[in-house]
Order: structure tokens, then sequence, then C-alpha cells
């Protein structure tokens, strides 16, 4: 018998089993896939260590996130700033001064920040309805164009007059020369990879692989005293209300014989045409001088049941069929739900760390 069953050996699950282990509690850890890490695992491939689900940028303002994974691997001094092709010219992301005087040869912020309103004047959308509409109402057409709107058709598989404005809320506006994408105190890549910080968490504990929890419930659930569960809430309940959308992405990998590609860790494609959203060269994020490279096309998918499930779509119509799940989920007995899947939400990494520290502490108080 063992305190805690955990489903699911991605970043959640580990860092609820460490903080469980920690405590004197035993842990049984089963994963449906074959290795632990969940979509931060990396692997090493010509010296390279591959982010197999996509890039994975570790950044934070909160400093007792980073304290607490910097104590499972040494982060380097890695910066996201990414460029975006389209049409045969680069520019930079997020919108900066770099973009607007590619864009418009402006060289003050009084320039860029008048053209921006002038083409948001001149569109006059007061309420938009849409997301195009919503777009062009707070960047103007220009970089809406060019940086927006292909991007997002792909990324969403719908067109953007079809997609609610309430997707882009807001666009990041910066009107300094700053291409660091993110505005976090602290930000890095592991060196050595994402992997290894989940082995040390896991540590301690039994750990099965290739597992489908759902699948041998009947066998494992008698195992422990409560369960954790970080998988599809959904499915969990074997989708008795109908199924929880979700965007997936399909990832082409590709070892090339050139010490560098393309210059950059992330470049997005923002046109329309271009199949995929972007390509990750991955010796960059450690700054590798390895003599080959390795990159990662991503391209969106639509999600069908079976597929693995990315992006949960939160719009209002899935938001209202996953308060029908939680209220079936609140009543269970010693079972916690978790992680983006469990709790159907998009969660940035140390979004995880926080909510899996919050639930591990308010646990084992209890």
């Amino acid at each position: 018998m063992y305190d805690y069953i955990i489903v699911g050996a991605g970043l959640y699950g580990a860092i609820f089993a460490h903080e469980a282990m920690k405590a004197g509690k035993s842990c049984l850890v089963v994963e449906r896939r074959s290795h632990i890490g969940g979509n931060i695992y990396t692997k090493e491939i010509e010296g390279i260590q591959v982010h197999q689900y996509g890039a994975h940028i570790f950044h934070t303002s909160n400093k007792d996130v980073w304290d607490y994974i910097g104590q499972f691997a040494t982060f380097n001094r890695y910066t996201n700033c990414p460029v975006a092709y389209y049409k045969g010219q680069m520019y930079n992301m997020p919108f900066n001064m770099n973009t607007f005087h590619k864009i418009w040869g402006v060289i003050t912020p009084t320039e860029a920040k008048a053209k921006i309103e002038e083409q948001v004047k001149e569109y006059g959308v007061k309420e938009p309805k849409n997301l195009e509409e919503q777009a062009i109402s707070l960047v103007g057409k220009d970089i809406y164009e060019i940086l927006v709107k292909g991007y997002t058709e792909k990324q969403w598989g719908r067109r953007a007059t079809e997609l609610p404005p309430e997707i882009i809320k807001r666009l990041p506006v910066r009107l300094t020369y700053d291409n660091n994408y993110f505005n976090d105190l602290y930000q890095g890549i592991p060196v050595g990879g994402y992997t290894q910080i989940i082995e040390k968490m896991l540590e301690g504990a039994k750990v099965r692989l290739n597992v489908d929890y759902l699948k041998e419930k009947e066998n494992l659930r008698p195992l422990g005293k409560k369960v954790v569960y970080t998988g599809p809430v959904d499915a969990y309940f074997d989708y008795c209300f109908g199924e929880l959308e979700y965007r997936t992405v399909r990832f082409e990998t590709e070892i090339l014989d050139t010490d560098n590609y393309q210059g950059n860790a992330v470049v997005n494609y923002t046109e329309y045409e271009v199949p995929y959203t972007r390509i990750i060269e991955h010796k960059h994020f450690e700054f590798g001088t390895q003599e080959k490279t390795v990159i990662s096309r991503e391209y969106p998918v639509t999600w069908k049941k079976g597929d693995e499930p990315y992006y949960p779509v939160n719009d209002e119509k899935n938001g209202a069929l996953y308060a029908r799940y939680k209220e079936l989920a609140d009543r269970e007995e010693d079972i916690l739900f978790g992680g983006r899947l469990g709790l159907y939400r998009y969660m940035d990494m140390h979004h995880v760390v926080d909510a899996a520290l919050q639930a591990a502490r308010a646990e084992l108080e209890e």
C-alpha cells in the first residue's frame, strides 16, 4: 500500500511526488508514455538536448519558483528572442522598435506609436467581434497581417474572423529596442536538459512506465491510499458529458549535416501558406558548438481522441463543459486532480511548479 499513486510523470506529478517523499510518504508513479518528463522531456541526439515536445524555456518572476527548480539543475543565461519569417523578410518578436523600424522605417518610439494609432484610427472598429478586428484595433493592419494573421490561423485551424476576440485580449507592444520575449526577472534553460530534473525529483519513488492508469484502474487503485491524477479530466470520467477540445502539434525532427541551420533557437513562420508555425533549432538553447544540428518543425493539428492533447481550447463552450467535469471531480474521494490536463488549463512551466507546490503543501499539511 502506497500513500500516493501519482498518475503522470510530468512536472506536476514529479513535484508532488518529491514533496510527498520529503514528508516521509511513499509514492507509486504510473506513466502512460515510455519515458518520464511529460512534455518537457528532452533527449540527447548528436550531443544536443532535443526538446521532444516543443520548445520549453523556463521563465518566472517568482523567486521561490526559480529557487525551487534551481535545486535540480544549473540554468544557463538563455534569453528567448524569437524572430519571425514572412515572405523572405525577418522580423523581431515580440513587437518592438526593431520590428517597427523594419516595417515602417521609424526611428523613435513617438513615431512608432503615432503609426500604430493612425492605423487603429483608420480601421475604426470600436467593438471588435472577432480576433481579426480585436488585433487590428490593438496594433493596426500592417503588424496584424505580417505577424499575427497567418500564424494565429494555423495555430487554431480557423480563420481569424471566425475566432473570438478574447483569444487576443492584448498584444504586447514594446516601444524599446528590446528583443527579449519575456518580461520575467528569471529566465534560462537547464544545462543538460529537463529530463534530469524529473529524474532527481522522482528518486525514491516506484515508477512504472507504459502503464495507462485508466485501463489498469481496477488493479492499481487498491495499491494507494490516495491518487494524484494529472491526465485528462474528461477521460477520467469516461467522457460522460462529451469531449473537451484541444489543439495538438505534430513534430517533424531532422538531423542536419551543418553546424548552424537558422542562427536562432526559434523562428516563427507567420505566412498561412507555410504549413508549420515554427522551426526550433535545439542546439541554440545551450549555445551548442556541435558539428551537426537538430531542427524540429511544428505543425498544428486538430485534436481527436487518441492524439496527444496540448493546448486546452479555453472558450465559453469548453469552459462550461469543464465546469460540469469539475463538479464530478470535487465529489471524488481521496483523489486530487492537477496539471494542465487535470485542471483543463493552459499552464507555463512556472505556473505548474507553483500549482504543484501549493497542492502538495496543502495536502501534506492536512
